[in-house]
């Protein structure tokens, strides 16, 4: 579903933002960006500071294997926007020390705990205790905690981009992780003030009291339904539906314009373009899932 008011409903300051930072680049913003500064004080706040301490604060993962661990959440979700977007930011951040292409490149550790978080993604009501942690030996507590949170970051905003239908354009994927590496997942702090400040100081208590407890278009009841899984009055209900559901099938994407930078070419006149980030986390794609461009 495409809404309008993520494309055109911002106000004055980030209208002026976005159209200076496309005449600059001579790229059209992407839609992770448009729905970040569509009401910031709602939800972008606090999921940014959480985002930006995970991606790039202090952790016993270098910055690639967090992208890798991005990039493995995404294939568990089918969000094509944000699996070749973490597969470029892997292969920018990694400067060579993992092949978002090849499993195996990644350390035993990382390998350990991107199989955790497989189990706790797809299956986190029926999770075996002696499955999820085996091999997890090796890998420090702090560490188990940090690649957690990567991954809370990345089921919120793959389930976003999903419903929303982002899609990557001509040139985006060039410039905007480029852009996402070298600001370190951050915003202008103009753009993000409205509303009033969490301050709780904890990001992922402050992303669930905005999300469901400040004031907003929807009753906080209606909120704490829809998180909670239980029935909802229509629209909603179809709605939280969509967002909550795991894809299914094969996920197809549809370039505009020239294809990625690393896209090879197929022998199929019908599929010209393959993205390289088809055979990314081959332990997480299920059987005879494939990608169609």
């Amino acid at each position: 579903m495409r809404l309008s008011l993520l494309d055109h409903g911002h106000r004055r300051r980030v209208k002026l933002f976005l159209a200076l930072t496309s005449a600059t680049s001579r790229v059209d913003s992407p839609d992770i960006v448009k729905m970040l500064l569509y009401r910031p004080g709602f939800l972008t706040r606090p999921l940014l500071e959480l985002t930006a301490d995970a991606m790039r604060g202090p952790s016993y993962w270098t910055a690639g294997e967090r992208e890798y661990l991005a990039m493995c959440t995404a294939r568990l979700h089918r969000c094509p926007f944000c699996i070749d977007t973490h597969a470029e930011l892997t292969r920018i951040a990694g400067h060579g020390e993992i092949d978002p292409d090849d499993p195996e490149s990644a350390r035993p550790q990382l390998r350990a705990v991107r199989r955790f978080l497989e189990l706790t993604s797809l299956t986190p009501d029926r999770i075996n205790a002696a499955e999820a942690t085996a091999g997890l030996a090796d890998v420090p507590e702090h560490a188990l905690q940090e690649a957690l949170r990567v991954n809370l970051v990345w089921n919120i905003v793959n389930r976003l981009a999903n419903a929303f239908g982002f899609t990557l354009r001509e040139g985006q994927l060039h410039s905007g992780t480029r852009a996402l590496h070298r600001f370190g997942y951050r915003f202008p702090s103009f753009l993000l003030s409205d509303g009033p400040a969490a301050g709780h100081g904890d990001a992922v208590a402050d992303l669930r009291r905005l999300v469901l407890e400040a004031p907003a278009t929807t009753d906080p009841a209606l909120r704490a339904a829809a998180m909670a899984g239980e029935p909802l009055p229509e629209p909603w209900q179809s709605y939280a539906t969509t967002v909550r559901a795991p894809r299914t099938g094969s996920p197809k994407r549809t370039w505009t314009g020239s294809p990625p930078t690393g896209a090879r070419k197929t022998r199929s006149s019908r599929s010209p373009w393959r993205p390289p980030s088809a055979r990314h986390c081959t332990a997480s794609t299920p059987a005879g899932t494939h990608w169609r461009a």
